[in-house]
């Protein structure tokens, strides 16, 4: 009597506990959403950086001068009315 009194204890402790750890919204899913949801946060941090350094060249392109003159000059190797471009070669 006593070993079927826990048998049937067991079987619904069992039968309780299951939906917890295993079933749909269970301890395992809760756990898999939050390793996804601290990937994907670490994801949109480094694209929140990028995302901060393009916005500040392109406020920079597009009110100052200063910008695209750079660039110019770096990129294309422009220079200024009355001004000579000189280039010194790296040694192999």
């Amino acid at each position: 009597m006593r070993r079927t009194a826990t048998l049937v204890l067991l079987a619904l402790l069992l039968g309780l506990q299951w939906p917890l750890w295993f079933g749909k919204g269970g301890w395992m899913q809760a756990r898999r959403a939050d390793i996804d949801v601290t990937q994907q946060k670490e994801i949109n941090a480094r694209l929140e950086q990028r995302n901060a350094g393009l916005d500040a060249e392109v406020r920079d392109l597009k009110t100052g001068y200063d910008a695209i003159e750079e660039r110019a000059r770096f990129e294309l190797g422009l220079t200024k009315p009355g001004e000579i471009f000189v280039q010194v070669p790296q040694k192999p």
